[in-house]
């Protein structure tokens, strides 16, 4: 039985660390969608960060300045999408595309002309990295019934970019319903010319959204090459902006279910590693491919089933102009 919890224990910590870049990300989605700007680019963006951040990283020897790059770069991606679509009332999703065509393709050659690593960064190490960090007491308490392990093994552990999600979910939830910023920003995402007759500029208001889509995607990108793993890697990526996205539309753009939708595809990611090799009776060894599946074709089921469910902001994809407010 203690086996059992204890690899429950593992099984929850592995899903808490792969759900990081996907709540960073879904929540940067959010912030982007809510004012009425689709960002299919989120994955482009944290591509962008996590190649800004290793090689920072790598060159400096600092993660924090690792984190600050790609801080920078998903912010100045997130203005690039801003301004091919609310500046020049471009097509949202052409434009997020293109980002993540872009960058798919620039990060690995940059990577390759400075570092010559076929498309990596060089292996980081010391404080290059983000370490976990040992909570107060979690060794003492460790061997305490139920309560110990859990301290221990669950909550303590971790590095900082981890606790940062964590604190982003409520914190996204507050600014969204309980500032006036979020009720402007929700206010545009569903009928932009009332903001606009209201003297509130929408274009500011959307720019703004896009800063905060910038950051976390920044965040997001960072911990992918600088804490969970320890380079930057051609298509580190791997289509969890994607994945957020389909998170944030299954919980209906609200903050909390998110987090519990990008926990649901994260456990789905951390049971196919551990999956994988097991022998079925009367079947034999699933197949590694059909197993590594398993969080897409969630994804699939779980948006066949609900997304027509989902009411998105009714101006999401609609570029506003001043002139014809009523333009679709």
């Amino acid at each position: 039985m203690d086996d059992v919890f204890l690899q429950s224990l593992l099984l929850a910590d592995s899903t808490l660390r792969l759900a990081t870049p996907l709540v960073l990300a879904a929540l940067a989605g959010l912030f982007a969608e809510r004012s009425g700007i689709a960002d299919i680019g989120l994955e482009g963006k944290m591509l962008g960060a996590a190649f800004a951040a290793a090689a920072t990283a790598a060159v400096t020897g600092s993660a924090w300045l690792g984190l600050g790059t790609g801080i920078v770069v998903g912010i100045l991606l997130a203005l690039l999408h801003g301004f091919a679509c609310i500046t020049h009332k471009g097509d949202q999703i052409v434009s997020g595309i293109a980002i993540n065509i872009a960058v798919a393709g620039l990060a690995p050659t940059l990577a390759d002309a400075w570092f010559g690593r076929a498309g990596n960064t060089p292996l980081l190490q010391g404080d290059a990295r983000f370490a976990p960090i040992s909570l107060p007491l979690a060794e003492t308490l460790r061997d305490v019934p139920i309560l110990g392990p859990i301290y221990a093994v669950l909550i303590s552990g971790h590095n900082v970019l981890v606790y940062v999600m964590l604190a982003a979910v409520p914190l996204a939830w507050w600014v969204l319903y309980r500032t006036r910023f979020g009720l402007r920003l929700r206010a545009v995402g569903e009928n932009p010319a009332a903001v606009d007759t209201a003297g509130i500029s929408v274009e500011a208001l959307r720019y703004r959204a896009l800063l905060g889509t910038g950051i976390l995607c920044g965040i997001a990108g960072a911990y992918l090459s600088t804490a969970h793993n320890a380079s930057f890697i051609r298509d580190m990526t791997a289509g969890k902006g994607y994945l957020a996205l389909a998170a944030l539309i299954f919980a209906k753009w609200r903050p909390v279910p998110t987090l519990f939708a990008c926990l649901l595809f994260a456990f789905t990611d951390a049971l196919q590693v551990r999956l994988q090799g097991v022998v079925l009776p009367g079947i034999g060894e699933v197949p590694t491919q059909a197993i590594q599946a398993l969080p897409y074709v969630l994804t699939v089921l779980l948006l066949a089933g609900f997304v027509g469910r989902a009411v998105a902001p009714a101006a999401i994809g609609k570029p506003y102009d001043k002139e014809r407010p009523h333009r679709v």
